[in-house]
């Protein structure tokens, strides 16, 4: 005779929507696997019988939605809530277990992790928003472009025509860089709102990071950096824009040099995970993994209260610049279809995360090929 019970909690277990049962006094019953991982709790058997309160404490608009249970009110069906503790957005349905006499005996959330559905979501909100923008800034960067030059070449010809006038040349050098200052402002600007047009081809992985790295040594700030890179050797490769993505990690390295005053070390390591393995607990099924790779120095670090607009434009921590060069980098990103983080680096200094999809035919590519050998290297 088949056990009703046992086959009941098996299909609770095997379920990719997480699930959490309560008796009537608000203990737990049970919680699934999915429930755990989507939560980022770890598996404990000690959770069973505890207070909700008491488990899920760290989330407390969870706790208060749980809680709605155990009132008279009307409970939720398909709302949408975001994680304190993570971040995550989940969809959810909170509803009341009653006898067959009508009498409650405890209650029920079913929940699926919509985090990638809101970012992509939030991604096509932001491209209307820019393509709407990029028509009105292209018509007020051409009326300004022009003048600025105009500001150059005059005052550059005012220094020829002054030889003999240190305070002029003074005040003169001065206009020209502020006017090339504002010529850049204007060209990152029409680079962020301009629609990104990809161009996509198979790409390696090691060769954008050496070409990025090549790049960012010619850069001013460069300095007395060490750089430091470790390259899995099972990296495929990618379906990505090659020259985009170069300028993804030279702007990381770059911002990563300007905040190393006087001089010091940056951490590049590219490594690659399937979906199976990957910490995301549902991924785009046209993807079987991703590879990630980090850009880490020992600078002073990213404040913690400035980590989530230090991707939005015109934010910036420096003295001088735009604060267009991380917006720009999250947008080539998103339109990979990836995703960028920045955490502090355990030792000082700050992480920037960046992974970007393999698909299918590029992971059949790369097994049949064999692995591509790579080591790591000093720059």
């Amino acid at each position: 005779m088949v056990d009703r019970e046992a086959f009941y909690r098996n299909v609770v277990y095997s379920l990719r929507n997480g699930v959490i049962t309560l008796w009537r006094d608000g203990s737990i019953a049970d919680m699934n696997d999915a429930a755990y991982r989507i939560l980022g709790l770890d598996a404990d058997p000690e959770h069973i019988g505890r207070s909700f309160h008491d488990v899920l404490g760290n989330d407390h608009d969870l706790v208060d939605v749980l809680a709605l249970a155990f009132t008279d009110a009307a409970l939720p069906n398909r709302a949408e809530l975001r994680l304190r503790s993570s971040g995550k957005v989940i969809g959810f349905t909170l509803c009341r277990i009653v006898d067959r006499d009508g009498t409650m005996s405890g209650a029920a959330l079913l929940f699926k992790d919509l985090t990638r559905v809101d970012q992509l979501e939030e991604r096509e909100r932001l491209r209307d928003r820019l393509a709407a923008l990029g028509e009105m800034a292209a018509a007020i960067a051409h009326e300004v472009k022009n003048p600025l030059a105009s500001i150059q070449i005059m005052a550059g010809l005012l220094k020829r025509q002054l030889p003999d006038s240190p305070d002029a040349h003074e005040l003169l050098t001065d206009i020209i860089h502020e006017a090339k200052m504002a010529n850049r402002i204007v060209v990152d600007v029409l680079d962020f709102v301009r629609p990104i047009s990809l161009e996509v081809d198979p790409v390696s992985v090691r060769v954008v990071l050496d070409d990025a790295v090549a790049a960012a040594r010619r850069h001013p700030k460069a300095g007395h950096t060490t750089i430091v890179t470790d390259c899995a050797t099972d990296l495929p490769d990618l379906d990505a824009d090659q020259l985009q993505l170069r300028q993804v990690f030279t702007n990381l390295l770059i911002n990563a040099m300007e905040a190393l005053v006087g001089g010091g070390h940056i951490w590049i390591t590219a490594s690659y995970a399937t979906v199976d393995a990957s910490p995301e607990p549902s991924e785009p099924p046209e993807y079987v993994g991703y590879v990630t790779i980090e850009v880490a120095d020992d600078g002073p670090g990213v404040p913690v209260d400035v980590t989530d607009q230090l991707f939005s434009p015109f934010f910036t921590t420096k003295p001088s610049g735009s604060g267009l060069g991380l917006a720009i980098v999250r947008k080539i990103i998103d339109a990979h279809d990836g995703q960028i983080e920045v955490t502090p680096r355990a030792g000082g200094g700050a992480t920037f995360r960046v992974r970007l999809p393999v698909s299918h035919h590029v992971e059949a590519v790369r097994v049949a090929g064999g692995d591509r050998a790579a080591g790591g290297n000093h720059v």
